[in-house]
């Protein structure tokens, strides 16, 4: 794990390898893990398979943040179970998450940017009956002291909070492995066995185990395993850098989003802080092929998401896209997704909020790194049942927002494997809504 997250609680894995389980989940992100621990408590033998270490993609290097305020409105619900679960989340696993229940604060510095809130605060908060209130200038200065910066008002939501990444998912794992779930690491799945039709066994590179549920929770590598199924699935990757701080007392309570950055506290006390608005969506030859689905959001360029070129493009050219399940997969040459971090964008946040808030002039980073952020064309996440081959699911796109909708993502994916009645509406999140001619477009929050 050198050069990334080096506070990351690296899980051991289980010692033996299972012959056979009730369901086996692909991918030991904060998805596949909160699906494997739900199904674990509904009494089923579940085994998670993670070709690198658990947690040690995007599930530890987003921001933390467990947000309802900015969603898109399909996502609300979700995150509404979600945060129930967050908020006795440490009490389930019996460990330290991290979660607090600390508040979140967008703050608008022009009337526009307080305009788009307030049209979200009408169209979302106030139907969904979210604790979210518009706050006036005053308020913001009251809610995050110590800004030079006069800001026109903003909105916050005391109901959201923050978690640790690099200590959550961990604990979930170990409370799976605790309930008697297997956790595998450094194991790729190469592929799924079908006997009429259906799911019978999943493939590994150390084995094979006998199942009839399988769940994809793979993030940016979903589509890859899914294609080698022959199952088509939309996604993109888009790179987001952040960087932490040394601990250091600025005053703020509240995680804030200002101008050109996003701070919340951390455990340790220091911050996490990142730009709010720039993320990189580095060229591969996945996005040529897609383009046709993806253009509305390779359009949002002019609204942060900036094109690049380079050496990732041709890694991806030459990663073979089909491969029989006793041949060595790409999962087994490319173990842990390591973008770089754009240290310019990260310069951009730092310097802007040392402008607005002297506190932190000064302050010590003492780490950055940067995600792979999985993308579906509309920005909402699939979690649905496969209908072309019986017993695989997919749990996958969650475009960001994976952290905090986790917890709720893991019951709805373990509610639709068992027949149970959902705790949301599915809908929004089928997998048959990317038709060739599917309209589907992204809906921007906050």
């Amino acid at each position: 794990m050198a050069g990334h997250l080096t506070l990351l609680d690296i899980v051991t894995p289980n010692d033996t390898f299972p012959e056979k389980a009730d369901a086996v989940v692909v991918g030991g992100g904060i998805i596949g893990v909160m699906t494997a621990l739900e199904l674990s408590e509904r009494g089923l033998l579940v085994a998670v398979i993670e070709k690198g270490e658990i947690a040690a993609e995007q599930s530890s290097r987003n921001w933390g943040w467990c947000r309802q305020m900015g969603r898109d409105p399909r996502e609300l619900p979700l995150i509404q179970v979600a945060l129930e679960k967050w908020r006795r989340m440490n009490d389930r696993v019996g460990a330290e998450t991290g979660f607090r229940q600390c508040g979140i604060l967008y703050m608008s510095e022009t009337d526009q940017h307080l305009a788009d809130k307030e049209a979200w605060y009408r169209n979302n908060a106030v139907p969904y009956k979210l604790n979210t209130r518009l706050v006036s200038s005053k308020e913001v200065a009251a809610l995050a002291p110590g800004s030079l910066k006069t800001w026109r008002g903003g909105l916050f939501t005391a109901e959201d909070g923050r978690a640790e990444p690099f200590l959550a998912v961990p604990a979930m794992a170990r409370a799976l492995q605790k309930r008697g779930g297997v956790v595998l690491t450094n194991c790729a799945a190469r592929g799924i066995e079908r006997t009429a039709g259906r799911v019978s066994a999943l493939v590994t590179e150390k084995g094979t185990i006998r199942t009839d549920t399988v769940i994809v929770a793979g993030g940016y590598w979903t589509r890859a395993f899914l294609r080698n199924a022959g199952i088509r699935f939309p996604q993109l990757g888009v790179v987001n850098s952040a960087m932490r701080t040394s601990p250091r007392e600025a005053g703020l309570r509240h995680t804030i989003s200002g101008s050109k950055y996003a701070v919340r506290r951390r455990m340790d006390g220091g911050y996490t802080i990142t730009h709010n608005h720039l993320s990189v969506a580095e060229l591969t030859p996945g996005h040529f092929r897609q383009m046709n689905k993806f253009m509305p959001l390779l359009m949002l360029e002019h609204k942060g998401v900036k094109l690049r070129f380079g050496t990732r493009f041709f890694r991806e050219l030459i990663m073979r896209k089909n491969w029989r399940l006793d041949e060595i997969s790409p999962f087994e040459r490319w173990r842990i997704l390591n973008p770089k971090p754009y240290n310019g964008i990260l310069k951009e946040a730092l310097d802007c909020l040392q402008k607005d808030f002297p506190a932190f002039q000064g302050i010590e980073v003492t780490e950055r790194w940067a995600g792979m952020i999985d993308a579906t064309p509309d920005a909402v996440p699939v979690i649905d049942r496969i209908e072309k081959i019986p017993g695989l699911f997919v749990a996958s796109g969650f475009s960001g927002h994976g952290f905090g909708l986790g917890p709720g993502a893991g019951k709805l994916m373990a509610e639709i494997v068992t027949g149970e009645t959902p705790c949301v509406d599915p809908t929004p999140f089928r997998h048959g809504r990317f038709g060739w001619f599917s309209k589907a477009r992204p809906t921007t929050g906050l």
